[in-house]
């Protein structure tokens, strides 16, 4: 979900900015701070030890338990503000899109990928670790099948289907994406969370990474602060599978890629009517359709009370 709102920001930027404005950059260092003079080799400790055996939220035949959404017919016209049609939604059959099929010799959940839009697994879930794996298929499609293959776990998700962009649900992502897999982003304009970042020019906009102990920022959807890069690159190759721990206590979580601990994000929220902050520590979570072919097996989810702590090497 990397790219998703730099259009429509950066084009509010332009017609909003004098003639001096800053760069993307200017802003990013004005948010987080020069650069950190070194990057931070971070390590799990404390794992949590679950209260109860795992469920399984894929029973390796089916998609009992999953609901399909489906947004626009033409992926290009997400970003819209106004796309002129209605999304897709659940008026055809998705067979196409998502389905349980053999890979690799065992049964996995299938994501085609052309068609935009999300799997909604229906139970809420609070407290937990979900462990999921993934791998990328051959296929990629337009309008991003020269782009960094894109999927997303997104988590806490609420509120109902396709209030985001008539695809999505609102919720934190744990974005699944070459290059950036762990990455946090706000789906939806009232989704709130916090986190430590440092400015880092060689990323793409909004250049912040996640930082242990760096300058606090909250992550804001359609701001210089939508996301956070994960602090480094623990995925596999491309063809390879990918472990993915999410682990969740309230409204504070910690994603881990291949056992390396990548971000964590704090104060959780949404936005009220009224304009207060109030505490995001649910929901049900999403497996993302993007324009990438991908797949996913071996979903659990175990109740936790504590959270794994991430540690910098070296201090």
């Amino acid at each position: 979900m990397f790219m998703r709102f730099h259009r429509v920001l950066t084009a509010l930027l332009v017609l909003s900015a004098p003639a001096t404005a800053q760069t993307s950059k200017d802003r990013a260092r004005a948010v987080a701070g020069e650069p950190a003079r070194a990057a931070q080799r971070l390590t799990l400790t404390d794992i949590p030890v679950p209260t109860s055996k795992p469920t399984a939220l894929f029973d390796g035949r089916t998609l009992k338990g999953w609901a399909p959404w489906l947004g626009y017919a033409d992926p290009a016209i997400t970003y819209q503000s106004n796309p002129g049609t209605p999304p897709i939604g659940t008026s055809r059959d998705t067979s196409g899109d998502f389905a349980v099929r053999s890979v690799d010799g065992a049964p996995a959940i299938w994501v085609n990928g052309r068609t935009w839009g999300s799997l909604v697994n229906t139970a809420d879930l609070g407290d937990y670790h979900l462990r999921l794996q993934f791998k990328w298929g051959a296929k990629t499609w337009a309008p991003r099948a020269t782009l960094p293959r894109n999927n997303g776990l997104l988590y806490h998700t609420h509120g109902t289907a396709g209030e985001v962009f008539g695809t999505w649900r609102p919720s934190v992502e744990f974005e699944i994406m070459t290059g950036s897999t762990g990455m946090i982003v706000a789906v939806g304009g009232q989704v709130r969370g916090r986190t430590g970042v440092t400015f880092d020019p060689a990323l793409a906009e909004p250049h912040l990474r996640y930082r242990a102990g760096g300058r606090e920022i909250d992550i804001v959807n359609g701001t210089p602060t939508w996301n956070v890069e994960a602090a480094t690159d623990a995925e596999r190759p491309i063809g390879a599978w990918n472990t993915l721990d999410l682990y969740v206590v309230g409204d504070r979580a910690v994603h881990v890629v291949n056992g390396v601990p990548v971000a964590e994000v704090h104060d959780l929220a949404t936005i009220a009517t009224d304009g207060t902050r109030q505490p995001l520590t649910h929901g049900q979570i999403q497996l993302q359709s993007e324009g990438a072919e991908t797949w996913f097996r071996a979903i659990t989810v175990e109740p936790i009370t504590t959270l794994p702590k991430i540690v910098v090497a070296g201090r």
